[in-house]
């Protein structure tokens, strides 16, 4: 296997049950701070908008609005000028949680890469957000791998 698949992979999930430990005090799932921080910059998307900003389906999104809805994050409301589609706007429950996740996440993010030079911490940034983009083009093309 790839060294840089395999330790992206291992790294990835190591930093899933991370964040997962950080959230659940919050009273959240993993991905749902995802979709908080989607809305706390532009609340009343729609599903498909907060899918496409996070690179997952429309009907992950709607599957975790739908619990997000439950424990009182957020309301689902119809669009008021195309009644067919459907917003979703944070609750004040999920806007006063902002600070508590935003913190949080930044301190992980300073654990993690406690051990990196601020050199090494802005080239990890620059190389990662290659790898995204480059990832996300590659998703776009149904005819890549």
């Amino acid at each position: 296997m790839s060294e840089f698949l395999a330790l992206h992979s291992s790294t990835s999930k190591l930093l899933r049950a991370l964040v997962e430990r950080s959230v659940r005090p919050h009273g959240l799932y993993p991905g749902q701070d995802l979709v908080l921080g989607v809305l706390w910059d532009d609340d009343g998307r729609t599903p498909g908008e907060v899918a496409a900003a996070l690179h997952v389906t429309t009907p992950t999104i709607v599957k975790m609005a739908d619990r997000m809805t439950e424990s009182g994050l957020l309301v689902r409301r119809r669009d008021t000028e195309d009644r067919r589609l459907v917003r979703l706007w944070l609750t004040d429950k999920a806007r006063s949680l902002r600070e508590s996740i935003e913190d949080s996440r930044e301190s992980l993010e300073s654990l993690v890469t406690a051990d990196l030079t601020e050199s090494e911490r802005r080239c990890l940034l620059t190389a990662l957000g290659k790898v995204n983009r480059s990832a996300a083009q590659l998703l776009e093309d149904p005819r890549k791998p």
